[in-house]
């Protein structure tokens, strides 16, 4: 009986001193960067609102999500427009900063395994690290990230939509 590959497309989102791995499905569009809207009373990691597609999608610093500094947008700089698929981002998508264009990779268990050298906080947006190839992405809790941005747009206050 022969065995089955399964692959899964997914992109590898480069961070300032990371990269984030993860299946081509949950990415909406990849934009060039915009400056958001600042947020009142929004942590650090919660950098604001831009516009796609006529909406307004909250944008985060996935790094300083992690609670790393928030790394300078630059001129490679990308923001990755990811569905929002729990239902509590009140957009239906949500946006994470990029600091280059993402690389689009097959995923099967031939070039991915876990990595266990690092831990994460519980509460943290990174669910593990994987080593592929030559290298040690992260994959992202985005249920948990949409969770960290219905809590803070939820205690915001009503902004004009004019």
């Amino acid at each position: 009986m022969s065995e089955r590959i399964a692959e899964v497309y997914s992109l590898l989102i480069p961070l300032a001193d990371a990269r984030l791995l993860v299946p081509r499905a949950c990415v909406a569009e990849v934009v060039g960067y915009q400056n958001p809207a600042p947020m009142d009373g929004a942590p650090p990691w919660y950098l604001g609102l831009v516009n796609w597609n006529a909406r307004s999608v909250p944008l985060v610093s996935f790094e300083c999500a992690c609670g790393l500094p928030v790394p300078p947008a630059g001129g490679r700089s990308r923001v990755v427009v990811f569905h929002a698929l729990s239902g509590r981002v009140e957009a239906g998508y949500f946006g994470i900063v990029s600091q280059g264009f993402p690389q689009l990779v097959r995923v099967s268990n031939d070039v991915v395994r876990p990595d266990h050298s690092r831990s994460f906080p519980e509460r943290s947006p990174v669910l593990c690290q994987v080593r592929m190839l030559n290298e040690t992405p992260l994959v992202p809790d985005l249920e948990r990230l949409e969770l960290m941005i219905a809590e803070e747009t939820s205690v915001m206050p009503e902004r004009d939509a004019g």
